[in-house]
């Protein structure tokens, strides 16, 4: 997708949509791509890569809403449901 966005054939609502992404995503992505871009071509080995704990936290409560919700969903629609 960040290759998409780079290329500029489309803009980033349309790779939004197309993907079922929000934008916001699509130019953090760009940008990161960007910026990493030079470091395909410095000489020296490759640089280790840089992990923001703080972000791994914040993606782990996103990846872990979803699974909260459905399991509450799934307790309470029992009656409904028979299941």
């Amino acid at each position: 997708m960040a290759l998409e966005a780079l290329k500029g054939e489309r803009t980033v609502a349309e790779l939004a949509s197309r993907f079922s992404v929000h934008p916001t995503i699509i130019h953090q992505w760009k940008r990161a791509s960007l910026e990493g871009a030079s470091g395909v071509f410095e000489r020296g080995g490759k640089k280790a890569a840089e992990i923001d704990e703080e972000q791994v936290k914040e993606l782990h409560a996103k990846i872990g809403e979803p699974a909260v919700t459905n399991d509450f969903l799934s307790r309470k629609l029992k009656p409904w449901t028979g299941k």
